[in-house]
């Protein structure tokens, strides 16, 4: 399956039904940063159920952080649950990695790059806030991290895959594992105490926090 070109989700977003939030959206139409902010909390037509692509993101993202986690708990020497979990981590992390699967088919990576392309949009809109200006840097940031994240899994997955064995795909799955739960937490990888953003420390939290502010300073 390819994976889909952000030519193709943007004008999927523009023809596609809005759904049960088209009110809200076209309610937005006059503030053309505020259509992208919503885009991203509430409704984005080139989702399968037409939700946000920051609730697509946690969706796909807890299911890939469910399989990472049973990919490394599983009996040591029985590679099939080690590979089995490992594809299901791919598929949700971008079904373009591996077509079938548990993922809800737009993936944890198309969506926060969707994020980040949105929350550009809004930015640089003719009369930005500044409180969006100032906010979208950090979503930008923490989306990011998230993406590095979710390649560091394909890696890592894609190696399970290619193992052969299980002692050597065990440790590869236990990583795996580790990684799943930082894609929605973020970690202090640094050991300075605390996560930042841009540094690849960032997870879903941090997305899902600076949304937030975003969204309360401008009252969408």
């Amino acid at each position: 399956m390819l994976r889909r070109t952000w030519l193709s989700i943007v004008t999927l977003a523009i023809v596609a039904p809005m759904g049960a939030n088209g009110g809200s959206l076209m309610a937005q139409e006059a503030n053309p940063e505020h259509v992208h902010v919503l885009h991203v909390t509430e409704a984005f037509g080139a989702t399968p159920d037409g939700s946000g692509l920051l609730p697509m993101a946690i969706a796909e993202a807890t299911i890939v952080a469910e399989h990472a986690r049973l990919a490394g708990e599983g009996d040591p020497t029985d590679i099939d649950p080690m590979i089995r979990h490992a594809r299901h981590v791919l598929n949700a992390i971008d079904p373009g990695e591996f077509p079938t699967g548990p993922g809800l088919d737009f993936g944890v990576r198309p969506a926060a790059e969707g994020i980040i392309r949105h929350i550009e949009l809004a930015a640089n809109s003719e009369g930005a806030s500044q409180s969006v200006v100032t906010h979208s840097a950090h979503v930008v940031a923490a989306s990011s991290d998230l993406v590095k994240r979710a390649d560091e899994m394909v890696a890592l997955a894609r190696q399970v895959l290619a193992a052969g064995v299980y002692n050597v795909a065990y440790p590869l799955a236990q990583q795996l594992g580790s990684l799943g739960a930082e894609l929605l937490t973020g970690a202090d990888t640094s050991g300075d105490g605390s996560i930042s953003m841009g540094d690849g420390e960032a997870g879903l939290g941090q997305v899902e926090r600076h949304m937030a502010l975003l969204v309360e300073a401008e009252g969408v």
